[in-house]
């Protein structure tokens, strides 16, 4: 099992950056995929991004892909989102999360992750 605890979030002008991190507890943080997704107020939770145990693959959605960056540092337990030249309708909750798979997976779904963070608010105002 694990627990996921994002940071970073805030307010920010349009055009700017942020970096979300997603701190995981436990000594198996390799052994998960790692995913971020979004809520936006009255929309469902979207994928963002997404990174294989072994970072090897990545994949992100089109309306974030070219400005946003997903990593990992298996050594810390840490997932980040690099975000830049943010848009107001980048605003949401962000939630980072966790889910068992083989090293090269990567999962787009909210059904292929168990595990799930609290969430850390991201406001782009205009």
């Amino acid at each position: 099992q694990v627990q996921l605890v994002e940071s970073g979030g805030g307010l920010v002008q349009a055009g700017g950056a942020l970096r979300l991190s997603c701190a995981a507890s436990g000594r198996t943080f390799s052994s998960y995929r790692m995913g971020w997704f979004r809520q936006a107020p009255g929309k469902e939770r979207e994928f963002v991004a997404a990174v294989s145990r072994s970072s090897g693959n990545t994949l992100y959605a089109d309306s974030v892909k070219g400005r946003f960056t997903i990593s990992r540092d298996n050594a810390k337990n840490t997932e980040y989102l690099q975000m830049n030249s943010l848009k107001p309708e980048d605003t949401a909750v962000y939630y980072c999360a966790a889910g068992y798979g083989s090293p090269y997976s990567i999962g787009t779904s909210a059904r292929f992750y168990d595990y799930w963070g609290q969430g850390t608010q991201v406001t782009v105002s205009s």
